[in-house]
């Protein structure tokens, strides 16, 4: 049976996944669609930042993470003068180490869609006087939803899964950091077999559904497409 540590590790990880997947549902569409769109001589490196964590061993990206959220570097001072506490190791740290790696699985699926989107609906929306945020918030993303509903699956399933950048920045503290894939990972290191398959099991149902939803949700708005 489940103990209370791993059903704290359950709530903590679909908080931590909820709050991941809101941030980059308002960020990355509009950096998709600039990444569409933008002719900028910067914008391959911008792309290449972007994927990093696509193909950057996670507790590399981790580690260097870890550094930047300390007190003695730039970005972990200025967190600190906001806030009394330190982003390393702590829920908060978690929140914007996941952002960051879950970023491509959110913007590449948008930035996809935005990038094969008939331009004839973007010369309506501008003689009709919308703006281009205007457009892509009140006219594209109704018509591209199936998209945007695969990006925020894509990107709350993959922080579900997230391990060494969580394990780097959150450390393994019960209540606080200890998320499903490290308390997982405690059990089978302690031979608790038994709680690793609950675990274990948990998360696998949870990535089915996921998927049996996601694909289920575009077959039946290709079959109202074809019916049309």
């Amino acid at each position: 049976m489940l103990n209370v540590a791993d059903y704290q590790a359950i709530w903590l990880t679909l908080k931590l996944a909820s709050l991941t997947t809101i941030i980059l549902m308002v960020v990355a569409p509009a950096l998709a669609w600039w990444l569409a769109r933008s002719q900028a001589k910067i914008r391959p490196f911008i792309e290449s930042i972007v994927a990093l964590p696509l193909i950057l061993p996670p507790t590399v990206l981790g580690f260097y993470l870890l550094i930047a959220f300390s007190p003695d570097h730039f970005f972990g001072q200025w967190w600190m003068s906001f806030n009394d506490s330190s982003l390393a190791f702590s829920f908060s740290g978690l929140v914007v180490a996941s952002v960051i790696y879950s970023l491509p699985f959110v913007v590449q699926p948008l930035q996809s869609a935005f990038v094969h989107l008939d331009k004839s609906y973007l010369e309506v929306c501008a003689t009709l006087g919308y703006g281009k945020y205007e457009r892509l918030y009140k006219i594209i993303f109704p018509m591209l939803l199936p998209s945007f509903i695969i990006a925020g699956a894509l990107g709350f399933a993959h922080t579900i899964g997230e391990f060494g950048v969580v394990l780097m920045i959150g450390g393994n503290i019960p209540g606080e950091t200890q998320v499903l894939s490290i308390l997982l990972f405690d059990h089978v290191e302690s031979l608790e077999y038994a709680q690793a398959h609950q675990l274990s099991f948990i998360l696998l149902v949870f990535s089915m559904s996921v998927l049996v939803v996601i694909y289920g949700f575009l077959q039946k708005r290709q079959q109202r497409i074809l019916n049309a």
